[in-house]
């Protein structure tokens, strides 16, 4: 039996279908069950913050999704350390075999934001002495469906990157490759870094978004600096922002613009392109960033 926590989130959501699909016996953890029902699978109520239901949520488990938990400090402290390290705790006194966990690319000791608060996850499960997977995506290509914080009000697509391109992963593709981890038995004691087949720059992606959705968006250059003043004025944290715009900086530099083979390996097909994500989220897309955006004039 498999759990998969973040169930209802851009990558639980395709595993939640992919599993259903293979007829393989799972179940979700969620927040709210009816949310977790609509999913059309079986599902157990929890939370990270309370242990308890994490040990009922594990009984009769055998492998472990873990993906949750949020990457925003609060009050100075990384509230997904705390909680990934309880269901890595919960999972092994229930005799959990194996973890498939998400983290991101780049994680390392002491690094900004997200990198470095999976780091010491990931060092916790491998210490934890339950056989593991790690895998460490990409940016999303999720991200652009409702065009929140990155896009100008008249639809031009910010670009803190300094003109590097990314090599954006869907997160069907992120899920599929879990599915195969979590149904086969390769894989064990390996990290995989998922990208999609190419890299990106702010200004294909805008003509690619344009050429699907029938209307102009452009594309517009902002400093890493003006994007942590953005955030500092919304009133995030100093620290966060800083910690933004330094990661802004290393991704100019070319840091996610490297292409993995690790989908096709896993999966035994290509990634989708950013073109057949957008066909395959059209009516998301027109529901989401075309209504939240006016035209590029």
């Amino acid at each position: 039996m498999i759990l998969i926590t973040g169930a209802t989130g851009s990558i639980g959501t395709h595993l939640v279908r992919l599993l259903l699909d293979q007829g393989v016996a799972f179940k979700a953890l969620v927040r709210d069950r009816a949310k977790g029902r609509a999913r059309g699978c079986d599902v157990v109520v929890g939370d990270f913050d309370e242990p308890a239901s994490l040990a009922a949520a594990m009984d009769g488990v055998d492998r472990l999704f873990l993906n949750a938990g949020g990457a925003q400090p609060v009050e100075g402290e990384q509230p997904m350390i705390r909680q990934q390290k309880a269901a890595i705790d919960a999972a092994r006194a229930a005799g959990v075999s194996t973890v498939v966990k998400v983290s991101v690319w780049g994680a390392h000791q002491g690094g900004r934001l997200a990198e470095g608060a999976h780091w010491e996850i990931e060092e916790y499960l491998k210490a934890s002495g339950l056989s593991w997977s790690m895998l460490r995506p990409s940016g999303f290509m999720q991200n652009f469906i409702t065009g929140a914080g990155a896009f100008t009000a008249d639809g031009k697509l910010l670009d803190g990157f300094g003109g590097a391109p990314v090599s954006y992963i869907d997160c069907h593709d992120i899920a599929a490759c879990a599915a195969a981890l979590l149904t086969g038995s390769h894989g064990l004691g390996e990290t995989y870094v998922l990208t999609g087949p190419q890299a990106l720059t702010s200004a294909e992606i805008a003509r690619e978004l344009s050429a699907a959705l029938g209307r102009t968006f452009g594309h517009a250059a902002v400093s890493p600096d003006e994007l942590a003043a953005a955030l500092r004025s919304e009133g995030l944290p100093a620290q966060f922002a800083d910690d933004f715009a330094e990661l802004c900086r290393e991704v100019a530099a070319g840091s996610l613009a490297a292409t993995t083979t690790a989908v096709r390996d896993l999966t035994g097909r290509a990634p989708r392109t950013f073109a057949e994500f957008l066909a395959a989220n059209e009516k998301a897309l027109r529901a989401g960033l075309l209504a939240t955006t006016s035209p590029d004039v």
